[in-house]
């Protein structure tokens, strides 16, 4: 049975510009079976990509979620991803982060790292410029706890690479506005 093709990439006619942005998508939504899965469907389906995904309840009274998307697009591919969010039902509200420039965005990740010697040393001194907490040891390996911009994740990964990098688990962005108004 031959495979269904791929819906055609709304970034093919943008690589190369300079137009093509990341974007952090704020998405308030009932906290529901389903919902998700619709979202993660809209952006599949229509080959838009997510590169990262948070979703946790904030209301747990009201049964609400925020799901924190990360994607990257040309302004008009984002403004036609978030209409097409909005019209998804329980959808309350959707802001673009990136365009208000009031958004605090962090990530969290656990970094493991095999070391011994001058590079178990070198590990730490850098953890400890980059302010991550070890939160497991054993005499050959280290976990270590960092949070920040995805850039300084990415920045530390990179470090630990040579110096016995094991894996990262990663939890992707969570983002809020400035300010006292809620999204």
């Amino acid at each position: 049975m031959p495979t269904p093709a791929s819906p055609p990439s709304p970034y093919s006619s943008a690589v190369g510009k300079s137009n093509v942005e990341s974007h952090t998508l704020s998405v308030l939504v009932d906290n529901e079976p389903g919902v998700l899965a619709r979202v993660v469907g809209l952006f599949s389906g229509r080959g838009y990509n997510i590169e990262s995904l948070t979703v946790a309840e904030v209301a747990h009274g009201e049964h609400l979620s925020r799901i924190t998307i990360v994607t990257t697009g040309t302004p008009e591919v984002i403004e036609q991803i978030s209409h097409q969010l909005e019209r998804i039902v329980p959808i309350h509200k959707v802001i673009d982060l990136s365009l208000t420039k009031r958004a605090i965005e962090r990530e969290l990740a656990m970094v493991k790292v095999r070391g011994t010697g001058e590079a178990r040393v070198e590990a730490l001194r850098l953890a400890e410029a980059f302010r991550a907490k070890v939160i497991d040891a054993t005499t050959e390996s280290f976990i270590f706890e960092l949070t920040g911009a995805t850039s300084k994740i990415d920045d530390f990964v990179e470090l630990m690479r040579p110096l016995g990098l094991v894996e990262v688990s990663r939890t992707g962005v969570a983002a809020i506005s400035r300010g006292p108004e809620p999204i």
